[in-house]
């Protein structure tokens, strides 16, 4: 068998690690699908997706259709005479298209399917402190993230890791990991793996859109337990808390990096204490050390310096 000549559909940076990754092996790609593009920044100008700037740099032909069932796009898609589709963090596909392709279309998951299935996967899997998370290709299927799987590869989650920091690790064993996928089915080696075979008895962790409510911090929660909450959510979107000043103001602040600590904080969960180094938290159990924050409005600063410029006593809530 030859290698599949194939149509690459993805759109933020972590997809571009795997087009690159694709094209630097000789895999030949007849077309890149991408978003159109989206206003940004404070002059809302029109700015093109990471993707689209990959495939312009390799001189990739591109498509950046508005809607996936416009009749006009499949027809050019139709026309690439792909063997197969690869997808990368891209939208979800329509029946019509993923069956277009004769060896059909794969897609790169950043969890060890059938866990955490959904749109954030690697954000839950640090979010419920996971000591280790993986990437699978699959074959597409209607229901999402549910088609037979392919090849895995596992890594850990280091304790203090944050969801930024692991993606960009990912981003780099996905694209060798989705590589290897594709030449092996070009191969004819691999046996697909229904995902239904995985799952008995298991009570398996699903991977959610993230909405400012999940993202708010309890402190309540034991300090383990907030600290991995932040961190699955650092850099983006961020976990937030309200501050509420001695006046009766209040404030609303990302958390974006926590420290773990013997530091005793008296009073309830949200009090708290300043040092040298930022601020104590008291929390359900035990005390965090807030090390970097971002005030809304303004940019991330350490713990410290937002400390020095707050007045009279404060807590989170």
């Amino acid at each position: 068998m030859s290698v599949p000549r194939i149509v690459f559909l993805g759109t933020p940076p972590f997809a571009v690690t795997s087009l690159e990754a694709l094209h630097a092996a000789g895999i030949p790609i007849a077309a890149v699908v991408t978003a159109p593009d989206r206003p940004a920044g404070r002059g809302r100008q029109l700015r093109p997706s990471a993707v689209k700037e990959a495939a312009w740099r390799m001189g990739l032909p591109l498509m950046q259709p508005v809607r996936l069932r416009d009749a006009g796009f499949l027809e050019e898609l139709r026309s690439c005479g792909a063997d197969l589709f690869v997808v990368v963090a891209f939208r979800m596909l329509p029946e019509l298209l993923w069956r277009m392709p004769p060896r059909g279309t794969i897609n790169l998951h950043a969890s060890l399917l059938p866990r955490y299935r959904g749109a954030a996967p690697i954000n839950w899997a640090v979010m419920h402190g996971e000591p280790r998370t993986g990437l699978t290709t699959f074959l597409l299927k209607q229901e999402i993230d549910t088609g037979d799987v392919l090849l895995q590869e596992a890594l850990p989650i280091g304790a203090d890791e944050t969801a930024g920091e692991l993606h960009d690790r990912m981003a780099i064993l996905g694209a060798a990991l989705l590589t290897r996928t594709v030449l092996a089915l070009g191969e004819g080696s691999l046996t697909p793996r229904p995902q239904h075979a995985m799952t008995e008895g298991l009570v398996l962790p699903q991977a959610p859109k993230l909405t400012p409510a999940i993202c708010r911090i309890d402190w309540a929660r034991p300090a383990v337990k907030v600290h991995d909450h932040v961190r699955g959510l650092a850099p983006l979107p961020g976990a937030w808390t309200e501050l509420l000043r001695e006046d009766g103001g209040t404030e609303h602040f990302k958390v974006l990096r926590t420290e773990r600590t013997d530091a005793v904080v008296h009073g309830a969960p949200g009090t708290v204490h300043g040092d040298e180094r930022g601020l104590l938290v008291a929390c359900g159990e035990g005390a965090l050390r807030l090390s970097d924050v971002q005030p809304e409005g303004r940019r991330r600063m350490p713990g410290a310096a937002f400390r020095a410029g707050l007045r009279g006593s404060i807590r989170l809530q």
